[in-house]
């Protein structure tokens, strides 16, 4: 896996990318929180190891600026703790979107735990992307099912979504069809008022 490392100690960071090497994973290093934010919001990874306490952005404003990208995959995030860290700071962590913890000094068979989770996380969370883009459409009047099970337009749906406005317009086979029928309603009204005079 590509691996995203934000650590702002030297001894540390160093350790980490030799044991992510070692393990055989692409590293890209990042000295504090503010650096791997560029890096993550330039070329988004699936996999980020960052160390809580940093200069400037922590590992938890990190995080709640990968969560928070627009159409970004999911991606797991490991957070380096100290040993003393208190159920209240665990918690603040998870509700910034952390998705686990290693307790410093690094333990490389703990880590190997972590990136195989890691792994099945992003596996399942890919194929779940992949059934979310399929878009159930109806083949006879083309609307579009969303979750509550409820049919709306093609223009509405994608409207709602992204923000796309549209302007309606026909295109020339449907324009032609459409005025074969109002030559047939305006023939099938003039016999009518034939026959009826």
């Amino acid at each position: 896996m590509k691996i995203l490392i934000a650590e702002d100690d030297h001894i540390s960071r160093k350790v980490l990318r030799l044991t992510l090497q070692q393990l055989g994973h692409e590293v890209i290093i990042a000295e504090d929180g503010a650096e791997a934010w560029k890096i993550f919001d330039k070329e988004p990874v699936r996999v980020i190891v960052t160390d809580w306490m940093m200069p400037g952005l922590d590992g938890l404003e990190l995080c709640r600026r990968v969560r928070d990208r627009p159409q970004t995959p999911y991606a797991y995030i490991i957070m380096l703790t100290a040993a003393h860290t208190t159920t209240e700071d665990y918690s603040l962590a998870m509700q910034s979107g952390i998705d686990d913890f290693l307790i410093k000094p690094l333990n490389c068979d703990m880590l190997r735990t972590r990136l195989h989770v890691a792994d099945r996380i992003l596996r399942y969370s890919t194929e779940i992307d992949v059934l979310q883009d399929l878009i159930p459409i109806c083949a006879y009047c083309h609307n579009i099912r969303n979750g509550a099970d409820y049919w709306e337009r093609v223009d509405t749906y994608i409207a709602a979504r992204t923000g796309t406005r549209f302007s309606h317009t026909a295109c020339p086979a449907c324009y032609a069809e459409q005025l074969r029928i109002l030559d047939g309603e305006q023939l099938s009204a003039a016999l009518t008022g034939e026959s009826g005079s």
